[in-house]
């Protein structure tokens, strides 16, 4: 059998670890030679809390472990920044880590290896609330913020939460073929591969609040107004500057230009729209001022990776659906 060390914490997320552990398990049962074992370790053995409340016993601590160990495997969880901090448990994972064929985290676990050094000069992603955060603290990490899961050599990593099953069927797949993971991908009725990055699953990304007046009564005044023309020229008028100066200004107080703001502005309508209504995508194009639903599905392929048609059929619930 493969041992699998689950890497647990006060406040983790218990589906990061139930679900990579189900995949592995529904794996083994399926006939998976070698199987897997999953353990769950924690700095210290008893029992921890996840943050939904149910507590896990941890039978094994990272300084106690002796056996051959396959992947280490680090779950995440909002406490994750705090347990990164706890040197025991941070140098357990390092210890172990150097012995185990791989090494893995979900979420944001991959602050724990990273903060192990185990990331630096590697590719990897996390839950997309955290890729600027995980970038800005550890440069030496490759932050991929939209990947699903990354594969680095011996290092994988996972986006957030459920996205730790999609790491570990990748997982199945690479060891036993794509014919067992297609089965169990079938057996937990989950995707074996889910299209586009996570984007599509984040929220419309906040631009910083300007300083000055008249650029905050433009924020404002162009959340109303997406189908008028939102020109650097008109924008520029509209705010008194002249363009190069606007430019400048806008960059420096909101942190992007004003091109990629209105545009992300106009994506994050055009998401409610598809969430909250049924029309069709040619008034929606026009309701956000992208024209056509040709540029409407350019714009959503190329910032989500999915078309908005199928955005709107994740995203939404039909009254037949929810009906009792």
């Amino acid at each position: 059998m493969r041992v699998v060390l689950m890497v647990v914490f006060d406040g983790f997320q218990l589906l990061d670890a139930a679900g990579p552990a189900d995949v592995l398990a529904a794996a083994t049962l399926m006939g998976a030679a070698p199987g897997y074992r999953v353990e769950l370790v924690a700095a210290r053995t008893g029992p921890v809390r996840s943050s939904a409340g149910i507590t896990v016993t941890a039978e094994h601590a990272l300084a106690d472990w002796s056996e051959p160990v396959h992947m280490v495997l680090v779950a995440g969880g909002l406490s994750a920044w705090t347990a990164s901090a706890d040197a025991e448990l941070v140098a357990g994972i390092r210890r172990l880590a150097a012995c185990a064929e791989r090494v893995g985290s979900v979420c944001s676990g991959a602050f724990l290896l990273a903060r192990a050094g185990l990331l630096d000069g590697r590719r990897a992603t996390t839950h997309w609330a955290g890729g600027e955060l995980l970038a800005g603290e550890f440069p030496a990490v490759r932050t991929e913020p939209d990947r699903i899961y990354v594969r680095d050599g011996s290092v994988w990593t996972s986006a957030g939460v459920t996205a730790g099953i999609d790491l570990a069927l990748a997982i199945v797949a690479a060891d036993h073929g794509p014919e067992l993971a297609r089965e169990v991908a079938r057996w937990l009725v989950v995707y074996l591969h889910r299209a586009g990055g996570q984007s599509q699953f984040s929220a419309p990304v906040a631009a910083q609040a300007p300083k000055r007046n008249a650029l905050r009564a433009l924020q404002i005044w162009l959340e109303e107004n997406l189908a008028a023309d939102l020109s650097l020229a008109a924008l520029a008028a509209r705010s008194g500057m002249s363009t190069r100066h606007f430019s400048r200004v806008f960059a420096h107080e909101l942190g992007t230009t004003p091109a990629r703001y209105v545009e992300q502005v106009r994506i994050g309508a055009a998401r409610r729209l598809l969430e909250t209504t049924d029309q069709p995508l040619d008034r929606v194009a026009a309701a956000v001022g992208l024209g056509s639903p040709e540029t409407l599905y350019r714009i959503f392929h190329r910032h989500l990776g999915v078309p908005p048609g199928e955005y709107r059929a994740r995203f939404t619930v039909s009254e037949r659906e929810s009906a009792p």
